[in-house]
């Protein structure tokens, strides 16, 4: 029967993706980590790892035995009552969209790692749709995405934390002849596009949709910080979230146009498995959250 350490290390293993780093979390040398390893798969009759030269990654079984390794974790440690005091600690390996560390999240990172030392979150950037599929397997212990447009598994939960609108940005100086009207402006203006294959693409399309308006596609970037960097130079119009760190009235290379009739948003959440053993984590981050929302209410 293998020990409650054991199964720990193997999910340090699957978090950061090598004996190596998972060994640096938990005071083990990768040797050592390797060792228990073996001993894992003897115990339960199969094999966890892919082996080729030094590079060691899950299979399918290993990928498969994270929840259920997960849930005995979880198990122990309410029996135990395992709680460090009222601080986090120890590494939390999350996904997250680029433009939601230049959003709201960002600010409630900073707050946690600031008031809690022990406390490491590794990050890691990319789209939605594939953070999805990364959290069901428990390779990310949770993600930070936009809300996702199909039903999810029931092993997975999705918390909304903020919500962004979707704004029409246009060029100060442009390049390009630009109409004063907006549906106008979308029509005729080179329309620099979020990837139309992702979550915040079909937002867009959304937005574009109920403006009934046909655009003339420039360029289709998966990222909404070359989108803002690309119209500030002129080169076209765009759709794009209106991220709350950025301070649109003083930019001096674009601004923001209103769209009459029109109220599409951007809803930023948390992905995570319905049971892990970083939920006092994600609890964190969702009460930051919550906290905020009340504030905001209370001033309005």
């Amino acid at each position: 029967m293998p020990s409650v350490r054991t199964l720990k290390t193997f999910l340090a293993v699957a978090r950061h993706g090598s004996f190596a780093a998972a060994g640096a979390e938990i005071g083990l040398s990768a040797a050592a980590v390797g060792l228990q390893m073996r001993a894992l798969e003897e115990s339960l009759k199969q094999q966890l790892f892919d082996r080729s030269g030094r590079s060691v990654v899950l299979n399918t079984a290993g990928r498969r035995a994270i929840p259920r390794i997960e849930e005995l974790v979880l198990r122990y440690e309410d029996l135990i009552g395992g709680r460090d005091g009222d601080s986090l600690s120890g590494t939390v390996v999350m996904g997250a969209l680029v433009s939601t560390l230049m959003g709201a999240f960002a600010d409630a990172l900073w707050k946690l790692e600031r008031e809690n030392p022990g406390l490491e979150v590794k990050l890691f950037a990319g789209q939605s749709s594939d953070f999805a599929n990364r959290v069901e397997q428990g390779l990310l212990d949770a993600a930070i995405v936009t809300r996702p447009p199909r039903p999810l598994p029931r092993s997975l939960a999705w918390t909304q934390l903020y919500v962004e609108p979707m704004v029409m940005i246009v060029p100060r100086r442009p390049h390009f002849e630009l109409p004063k009207d907006p549906l106008q402006a979308l029509r005729e203006s080179p329309f620099i596009r979020f990837d139309r294959e992702t979550w915040t693409g079909l937002l867009v399309r959304d937005v574009l949709n109920r403006c009934r308006v046909e655009v003339r596609d420039g360029m289709e970037l998966n990222s909404v910080e070359a989108i803002l960097a690309i119209v500030r130079q002129g080169f076209g119009v765009s759709i794009v979230p209106k991220l709350a760190n950025v301070r649109w009235a003083a930019d001096r290379e674009l601004r923001v146009v209103e769209l009459p009739d029109v109220d599409v948003r951007r809803r930023v959440g948390l992905l995570e498995r319905s049971r892990h053993t970083r939920m006092r984590f994600t609890s964190a981050i969702k009460r930051y959250f919550a906290d905020a929302g009340r504030r905001t209410r209370v001033r309005g």
